[in-house]
């Protein structure tokens, strides 16, 4: 984020005036406030400094209250003026912007208060509570239960009931612990999950956990239908058929349920109070019943009063049919489902930080001991299997065989269901909570009580976490549902979606094979919240300091392994369906990289996993067959040199470090706001355009001294640069003796510092700097004409219709009157042109060619592995290499063979490989005259004068260069001269041309001599690097 520089902005503080006894006051937009009052009382005299509070902690948006400014550092720390002003930066900018239409990375974003005031907010009880147990409480509670334990008996049916409850507790404790780590808002498990593990896990499981409920909809419905269509039928009313009967009734209800819904959370509220009431009395019913004497019709059918035999035969297992205690434990576990029901709203509840995890624990608990009880009654007093005969009496002419002895000693004989099925029992009738309650009707009305209040827990649900997922603006097509209306923010299009989808299912859907999918959809959230609580501890995040204390992250773990685990018991193909979409669904989120920052556990174990790696890294030594090179780039701004950057980045790619470096020059009081304005637009800058770099900057007095910074400082342990990368300076022939010496000198330290180098050089040059300022002027015009136009625009520039289409034709005048200065002239427009073409040269797929290397002296590899480097990465697959060596007169062959052994050996493969044998001759006297040329303006010419003259000049001009410095190096000098010569004779067609590049000695060879030889030696070719390896070994042929 730009920040704002200390003599300018819009946030203005008055200044201090200790004459009053209140605080400054921070302008925000024009509307004043006061940050807190005044603390004198505090410390006996009046200060800039605040007192901790809450509100210097809120976000932007807060709809719990509002922000304060806090004085910022430089406040109190720079030179004080009482009648000046003093800015607060852009970050403090309370904007008010919220959610809707950018991913939000603040918590506490929402609709402001004054405009949803009067909202709805439930309590623990009414909110969670009431909405866990009526979700908890299904239909298995009157129709399978007793199924469940004639199966499996009531010693493994407690396993059953006891391994479910063991799995939603783990994932109580977890999503308490993640509930009370921070501000809670509307979103339930996918807020939750998002939050904790990022948009990339939140945004998958959010999207499956909204069409699960979607889906759970049509399930109870068509279970409460069921019912219904049961009813009509005995009493022979049937509408059409029963299988349309149950569409017919379904269709209803659901349109009942949304009038209910839409209505509002208080009128659902109130529907679920009465749903519970029912339910209640159902239950209260069946406890009643198993005390009423059964009549000899409901002894027939296997119903006695509790006795001892009875309950001890219903002990062990009798699985039956196939089933097994996996396949009896996938049947109830469902019923167990539905703990996020007071999660899933946890935007319209007073205190979801104590109201999730009290009212969720309290209703396992509670519906944990009501399943069981339940069973325990029904085992104790219904026999597994009963004929419904009021003849099977125990005589003298049948006696009782088989297995059931219990009723043989109550007097019944059902011996016969051994051979043959009988209709009644806890085995074969799913009526048996109806026949042993007190009163039939009622367990009826609880069975109706227990589908609608499911139905309408997750048609409340659903809207609500998508409404949140939408608002987040992670799938931007999904952004149209994120609108909420009302004084609660109702997602009145969420609901109508819900109903779509799940009118949709109730007329064509197979709900016997969709309903595991369901179950592994909610599974699947289950596992998620158990990893999140995991994944936050175990990164050890200062910021991970939940209030909720009774959680363990290894039991958090074993939760998420038993929620997978039960996931396959349930369906095999289902979980993997369920795994399948979840990464999907995460790969989409993680390619679209939402622009997002939650302050994820994931942020955090790759924080430490980096510093982990980076300590182990450091206890082991280098090693050559490791070597790759780390670049530190000195590109300037990050945009300024995208040429240099990105044959950098081809270099080091996503295997090695690569930091484009700025070294921004003058007083620190002056430079620091600019760079601390750069940092983040750089890097941000560097991830948006997916260069694999990292940006650094140094303040400095001058610009070696800054590099030297860099040179040193940069990097951790092991993971520091090892090569310097800057582009020729082109015009040194113009520049000033200190710029010149700085960058010669910068060169030099990076051989001090035993730094490869690499220099490069394009014709048409690499800084564009001047382009990126102007479009960035243009940009900042743009927005301030857009502004003005906006002020004459309604709904504040979100313009419909006609005014859209005025926009558009504004944005045509704003291009021809946005250049204050008026276009540049014909000759620069079109210098910058190619300057702008030349900077993307690298960026681009390199066209068929060559990459010419002339590895004139071993300076340990480096010179020959970049290049190779280069013909790994796909843009450069199509240029071949070919190697330019220097040879003695008479022995090329020889040459030739000695070097392509070495690159045999060193497993490089290159087109050719070329003897240069006549590198020593003479250069042309044109290109000798060009060189002289260059550095005529630079010598000191001392044999014409006199000594006097020549001494003085020497102090007032020491950097020139000297008649004895010509001679002493004129055959190095010549080298470099005869070398450009036959790199334009041999390289001229080239891609790109890597030379090795010469070395001057300190004090030895001026900095001007030292320019003219890298300038005539890469001048007039195609794109070229000069290289220098610190002489340490970059390849090997060892294994």
């Amino acid at each position: 984020m730009e920040k704002m520089q200390s003599n300018g902005g819009e946030h203005v503080n008055a200044a201090y005036d200790p004459t009053l006894d209140e605080p400054p006051v921070y302008e925000v937009n024009g509307d004043s406030r006061a940050i807190r009052p005044s603390v004198v009382s505090a410390f006996g005299h009046d200060t800039l400094d605040r007192l901790p509070n809450i509100d210097f902690y809120r976000n932007a948006g807060s709809v719990s209250g509002h922000r304060a400014v806090r004085p910022s550092l430089q406040e109190l720390h720079d030179v004080f003026q009482k009648n000046g002003a003093i800015s607060v930066p852009d970050t403090v900018e309370d904007d008010g912007e919220g959610s809707d239409g950018t991913p939000s990375d603040d918590v506490e974003l929402a609709v402001p208060l004054d405009s949803k005031g009067g909202a709805v907010k439930f309590g623990w009880i009414r909110g969670v509570l009431v909405r866990c147990m009526l979700n908890i409480w299904g239909v298995m509670l009157f129709i399978r239960l007793s199924w469940v334990f004639g199966q499996a008996g009531w010693g493994l049916g407690t396993v059953v009931i006891a391994l479910s409850c063991v799995v939603t507790t783990i994932t109580c404790l977890s999503m308490s612990a993640i509930c009370t780590n921070g501000v809670v808002r509307g979103g339930g498990a996918y807020y939750l999950i998002s939050r904790s593990l990022g948009p990339e896990f939140g945004g998958s499981i959010g999207l499956i956990f909204a069409f699960a409920n979607a889906v759970a909809v049509a399930m109870y419905v068509v279970g409460f239908a069921e019912t219904v269509v049961d009813l009509l039928k005995e009493n022979n009313v049937l509408m059409v058929d029963p299988l349309n009967d149950i569409r017919i009734v379904g269709c209803i209800t659901v349109v009942l349920l949304l009038g209910i819904s839409v209505a509002g959370m208080e009128w659902e509220a109130k529907a679920q109070i009465v749903l519970l009431v029912i339910l209640l009395a159902a239950i209260v019913n069946v406890f009643v019943g198993t005390f009423i004497p059964p009549t000899a019709e409901k002894k027939s059918q296997g119903i006695f009063n509790y006795d001892l035999n009875i309950f001890m035969e219903n002990f062990p297992p009798d699985f039956r049919n196939g089933e097994s205690f996996f396949s009896v434990f996938s049947i109830f576990f469902p019923a167990a489902t539905g703990i996020l029901a007071g999660a899933n709203i946890s935007g319209d509840l007073k205190d979801p930080q104590a109201a999730i995890p009290k009212g969720t624990l309290l209703a396992i608990v509670i519906t944990a001991i009501t399943y069981l009880g339940v069973a325990l009654c029904v085992s104790a007093s219904v026999v597994r299997d009963a004929t419904g005969n009021l003849t099977d009496l125990i005589t003298s002419e049948a006696p009782c065989v088989g297995s059931a002895l219990a009723a043989c000693e109550l007097g019944y004989n059902f011996s016969s269901c051994a051979v043959e099925t009988c209709k009644f029992g806890a085995m074969n009738n799913f009526q048996v909570m109806t026949m042993v309650s007190g009163f039939g009707p009622v367990i009826i009305a609880g069975t109706f009580s227990a589908t609608l209040s499911s139905a309408l827990a997750s048609l409340v649900s659903a809207p609500k976490v998508f409404q949140a997922l939408c608002k987040d603006n992670i799938y931007t097509a999904l952004h149209f549902f994120a609108k909420g209306y009302g004084k609660n923010d109702e997602p009145i299009r969420g609901y109508i979606l819900t109903f779509i989808i799940s009118v949709a299912f109730i007329l064509v859907g197979d709900l016997n094979a969709i309903a595991p999918i369901i179950s592994n959809f909610f599974l699947a959230s289950y596992a998620l919240i158990n990893f999140s609580c995991f994944h936050a501890s175990y990164a050890k995040s200062p910021g991970w300091r939940p209030a909720y204390k009774y959680y363990n992250m290894w039991l958090s773990l074993l939760g998420a392994l038993l929620c997978c685990g039960v996931m396959f018991v349930i369906n095999w193909w289902a979980a993997l369906i369920t795994y399948a979409l979840e990464i999907l669904l995460y790969l989409y989120v993680t390619v679209k990289k939402p622009d997002v920052n939650w302050g994820s556990s994931t942020q955090a174990v790759t924080f430490v996993s980096a510093v982990s790696n980076a300590l182990s890294l450091s206890g082991t030594e280098d090693h050559v067959k490791n070597f790759r090179p780390q670049i530190l780039a000195l590109t300037g701004a990050a945009r300024s040199r995208p040429a240099l950057l990105d044959l950098a980045h081809c270099f080091s790619k996503n295997y090695g470090l690569c930091l484009t470096c700025e070294v921004i020059v003058g007083p620190r009081s002056e430079a620091l706001p600019e760079m601390n304005a750069g940092m983040e637009k750089n890097q941000q800058w560097l991830r948006k355009t997916k260069r694999k770099a990292f940006y650094s900057a140094v303040v400095c007095e001058s610009y070696r001294e800054g590099v030297e910074t860099l040179l040193q400082a940069s990097g951790l342990g092991r993971m520091k640069p090892n090569t310097l990368m800057v582009g020729f300076k082109t015009n040194w022939k113009i520049s000033g003796a200190e710029e010149v010496q700085s960058y010669v000198g910068v060169l030099h330290d990076a051989f001090d510092f035993e730094y490869g180098t690499l220099i490069l050089r394009m014709n048409q040059g690499l800084d564009v700097s001047h382009i990126v300022e102007a479009e960035e002027e243009t940009l900042k015009s743009a927005k301030e004409q857009q502004a003005l136009e906006n002020e004459f625009m309604p709904n504040g520039g979100k313009a419909k219709g006609l005014f859209r289409k005025s926009r558009k034709s504004s944005q045509q005048v704003l291009t021809t009157r946005v250049s204050v200065c008026g276009p540049p002239p014909p000759q620069v427009a079109k210098m910058n042109e190619k300057l702008v073409q030349a900077s993307a040269h690298f960026k681009t797929k390199q066209p068929k060619g060559t990459i010419d290397v002339w590895w004139l002296f071993d300076d340990g590899g480096l010179t020959l592995l970049l290049p190779y480097i280069l013909t790994t990465r796909k843009k450069w697959k199509d240029c071949k290499l070919r190697i330019f060596i220097a040879g003695q007169p008479g022995r090329s062959d020889l040459d030739k063979e000695e070097m392509k052994s070495l690159l045999q050996k060193f497993r490089i493969k290159c087109t050719d490989i070329i003897v240069i044998d006549d590198i020593h001759l003479k250069p042309r006297n044109d290109s000798l005259k060009k060189l002289e040329d260059m550095i005529e303006p630079f010598r000191l010419h001392e044999n014409t004068k006199e000594s006097a003259q020549v001494e003085a000049m020497r102090k007032e001009h020491s950097w020139k260069i000297t008649d004895e410095e010509l001679d002493a190096f004129e055959e190095k000098t010549n080298l470099q001269v005869r070398l450009n010569e036959l790199l334009r004779e041999n390289s001229k067609t080239a891609n790109l041309i890597v030379v090795s590049m010469p070395i001057a000695r300190k004090e030895t060879i001026s900095d001007f001599l030292y320019m003219a030889w890298l300038d005539i030696l890469t001048k007039d070719l195609p794109p070229i690097v000069l290289i220098r390896g610190n002489h340490k070994s970059v390849l090997t042929f060892y294994s």
